[in-house]
Formats: structure tokens, sequence, C-alpha cells
């Protein structure tokens, strides 16, 4: 089998700038500043646009699209051989639309330009372009689009225009059915934004990677937007192990999202597993928090079969904003994250809002869920320990297999597998009753996690079981 290469042949006209300048960095991808979280290590493996006048801006800790590092870009041993052969074979490019959206100072966002021009793109021009995203230089997008997923690359520059008040900003995106794929393309968008800014109109490197990366979708397209896509890892990497977007997020974010959440991380995993409709509040830039969408999703990961058929699925919404209003209102269950502070009003769209690390809830029934418990202290106890020492065999063990982010997601996978064993083997007793030794072998507290354990109870079908008394005064 001959390796499929990361760059497609219409990739190769890209302008790529020398690696070694006179401080050995490109002058758009520099080293992360002190104090900022440091997605990569290293030079990306793929191209980083040419250098312009656009710098980044001062963007608190989100990463840089070029420092999205995926497993095979890391030129080490992290990935073998074999692992990215199937990767490539399992994906398949399924781009349905790329287009560019413009702000104009008269008329706000506007869809400028798009492929297949007959797309219905209604309102993507406000998923593209964040609101509030004037206040930063460059940005990236991750959000829903009917059954489609997308991703935008958004960039700012200054102009000596009066017509422009200054400044031309402009995202540049793509849609497709599957947001496993999207990783692959952040780099062309963040380099063709910068191009469509310097040069106005030259759509024609867009049109070409149109022609070469569109999806061939089933007649008629009624495929449907799930929380789970074709797992691309295939059998190299045991796919209970990892959620199927672990792809689309760079190196450190789990860790990242759990040290900046600290011990509320335990508040927003109980939610994730109750399936809630979680609503995350920040200003820009949105890209960082996208990618808390995901990591939250990942906390209620359950590798157990059968388990959460008919529970629904926590969907991944990503950015949203006022236009997806009556979208929302529709859900059972979801992640998404939005710039605009006026959706915090409407309570009838979420169960939990989430600003900054406040995490906070109207519903009274789920106040209480709120509070941390001492299990719930004691396991971020345990999972702080568990990092402390995979940083210190790294360090002192040169182990480059193990990461954070297997640690973190395998921490709460088997947190939740511990769970529902429990709760399957209670139900098959002929006295389905939980005592509070049942709870504390879930990892569970009997007092302060019994609201909790209703909820799972009801939310997931087990009718059989029953609590014992014990757990109101443990």
């Amino acid at each position: 089998m001959v390796e499929r290469s990361d760059r497609a042949p219409l990739l190769d006209w890209e302008e790529v700038p020398s690696r070694g300048g006179a401080d050995g960095q490109d002058r758009l991808s520099g080293p992360s500043a002190p104090g900022r979280l440091g997605w990569s290590s290293g030079p990306s493996s793929a191209p980083a646009p040419p250098a312009t006048s656009i710098t980044q801006a001062g963007t608190g800790d989100a990463p840089h699209p070029d420092r999205a590092r995926h497993p095979w870009e890391s030129g080490g041993g992290d990935v073998r051989l074999e692992e990215r052969m199937l990767t490539w074979e399992g994906e398949k490019d399924q781009i349905v639309s790329v287009f560019v959206v413009a702000f104009n100072t008269r008329t706000g966002n506007m869809l400028e330009w798009c492929l297949p021009t007959d797309m219905d793109l209604e309102g993507v021009e406000f998923k593209a372009i964040a609101s509030g995203s004037h206040r930063v230089t460059t940005d990236f997008i991750y959000f829903r689009k009917g059954r489609y997923f997308g991703l935008a690359c958004f960039a700012n520059m200054a102009v000596e225009s009066p017509a422009e008040r200054g400044a031309r900003m402009k995202s540049v995106g793509i849609l497709s059915p599957s947001y496993t794929l999207l990783y692959r393309y952040m780099g062309f968008l963040e380099h063709q934004v910068r191009l469509q800014l310097q040069s106005p109109g030259h759509y024609w490197p867009l049109e070409a990677f149109y022609q070469d990366k569109r999806a061939l979708l089933p007649p008629g397209g009624d495929d449907l937007v799930t929380a789970c896509p074709v797992d691309p890892w295939g059998s190299a990497i045991n796919h209970n192990m990892h959620p199927e977007m672990k792809i689309t997020h760079p190196a450190g974010c789990m860790s990242h999202f759990i040290r900046f959440f600290g011990e509320q991380i335990m508040v927003l995993w109980k939610l994730a597993l109750l399936r809630r409709r979680i609503l995350i509040f920040s200003p820009p830039p949105v890209g960082v928090v996208c990618y808390r969408v995901y990591c939250c999703c990942s906390l209620a990961n359950v590798s157990i079969p059968g388990v959460g058929v008919a529970v629904p699925e926590l969907r991944p919404f990503f950015y949203v904003n006022v236009a997806d209003m009556g979208v929302l209102e529709k859900e059972l269950s979801y992640v998404a994250c939005t710039t605009e502070k006026i959706l915090e009003e409407k309570r009838d769209l979420y169960d939990v809002y989430v600003d900054n690390q406040n995490v906070k809830s109207c519903r009274e029934g789920l106040k209480p869920l709120l509070r941390l418990t001492p299990a719930d202290r004691d396991k971020y106890r345990r999972l702080t320990e568990q990092r402390k020492m995979l940083l210190y065999s790294q360090e002192e063990n040169g182990d480059c297999v193990s990461s954070e982010e297997d640690l973190f997601i395998l921490f709460f996978l088997e947190q939740n597998n511990r769970i529902f064993q429990t709760l399957s083997e209670v139900a098959g007793t002929p006295d389905p009753t939980l005592t509070p030794e049942n709870v504390r072998a879930m990892g569970l507290d009997p007092h302060g996690d019994r609201l909790f354990l209703l909820h799972l109870l009801e939310i997931y079908g087990f009718d059989t079981l029953l609590m014992s008394e014990q757990l109101c005064c443990s």
C-alpha cells in the first residue's frame, strides 16, 4: 500500500515560505507568548501562509491555526506508519461547499462568493464571522449548518480605505458532512483568507480546490448529521478510547480545558453524562471555545455496548448565534458556544450556561448538581496525580507513547464505564436496589450524588433499579 499524502496535488501551487528565517522562525508562527498554552512543540508540517502585514492580535489562549497539530504531523514516532495508512484509507474528501464571507460597512456580514452556486448557505455569513470578531486579527470557527459541519478561517487586515473604515474582514470556509475531516484544510483556509484580503476577487484557487475535493453524496442527500461519524482511525486505535472528533483538535486541548475549569470539570462531566443542553459563552476569539465544545462532549464517552442507545445524542453544535435559536429550541441535548451575550437571557434554549469558569443553571432541579461533592474532589485529585505521574514519566523515561490527552479521555471513559457496569449488574439481581456500597463502587458519593443518580436512572432507562433509603442519610 502506498501512503497517501496529506497534501493533495491541488495544494502544490500554494506559496511555501522558507522556514529558516533570520531567527529560525516563520514570522506568522513564532513561539507562544509567555504564559500562553503551547499548542505544539515544534513547527507544523503544514505549509505556513506567506508573511503579510497581518499579525495575530492578543487573543488570549486561542491556538493559532498553524499550530493545530495532529498525530501524524509530529514528525516523530508518535503514530506508526501502519496507523497513518489506516487513517488515509478511511478518510475521503467530502467537501460540499466552499465560500467567502466578507464584512461590508453598510450591509454587515455578506456572502461574497460560493460554490456550488445553488447551495443553500442562508445564514452562513453570521457563522463564519462571529459576533465581535472585529476585535481580533485572526480566528477560526467550527459550526453547524443544517446537516453539515463547517470550518471557517477569519482574518482582519488594516487598510487605508475610508470606504472600509480602515479594516477589511473576511472568512473563507468549507462545509462537510463530517467534522472529522475539517482539520485537514485548516492551513489551506488560513492561507486563502489572507489571499482574499490582499487580492479580493481572485477565486480560482478556491474553484480548483472545490473541484478537487467535492463530495459525492448519496442521491437525495439525505445523510444525517450525528455525533459519531465513521471513525477514520479504524482498528489502529481502540475506537472506544477516543471520541471520533479527537483528530480535529490540537495537542493539549483537553489538558488546557481541564486546567481552565479546575474542579468544575466534574460538574461539567455530570451534566454531559446527563445529556443536558450546555451553552458556553466567551468573547472572541471563538476557536479555542469550539475546542471546549469538543472536550465537553468527550466527557460523556461510554464503551459498554447498549448503554445510551435510547438517550439523546450529545450533539456538538460548536458556534451558534441568535439565528440558531429556532434550531436550538428543538434540541433535547447539545453542547454549543457563542459570543453573543444576549443568548443568556433566552433561558428556554439551554439547561446550563457557562460563562468563563462560572457554571450556572436556571433549572431548580439542576442547581444542586452544580455543587462539588467529596467524591468529585477525590476524583479530581486522582486525575491531577495521574497527570503528574505521566509528566514525570515523560521527563524521566522519555515516554512518548502516552499523552495527557489519552490520560484525560481514558479517565472519564473508565469512570463512566464503572458507573454503568455497576448499574447493569445491580439491575440483574433479584433485589435491584442501589446501596451505599454500590454507589461508592461507582466512585460516587452516596449522599451528595443521590440527585445525580436519580437523574441518571431516569434518563438511561434503569426503571427496575431502586434507591436504598440509606443513601439519604449515609
